[in-house]
């Protein structure tokens, strides 16, 4: 199993790291975004930072905190 892990500081830093798991898991957009429940444009946004505004604004405040959010998660096939 290959751990791969992401420092998260902005919505688009969030975004990046979803885009990049879905890939490894070879969904497509549509895919994961009918299994959340979300419009795949919607999800488009998301990978791209375009809509991450009330994240950035949560993760600014947790800088302020002196916290860091990171997003991990282990790929069983070794593709990262």
């Amino acid at each position: 199993m290959v751990q791969r892990t992401w420092v998260v500081r902005t919505g688009e830093d969030f975004g990046r790291a979803v885009a990049e798991i879905r890939r490894g898991r070879q969904m497509t957009q549509a895919e994961l975004a009918a299994q959340g429940g979300l419009s795949r444009a919607w999800l488009a946004k998301l990978e791209t930072g375009r809509s991450a505004t009330v994240l950035d604004h949560l993760l600014r405040l947790l800088r302020r905190l002196g916290a860091s959010v990171t997003i991990t998660f282990e790929d069983a096939d070794g593709q990262a």
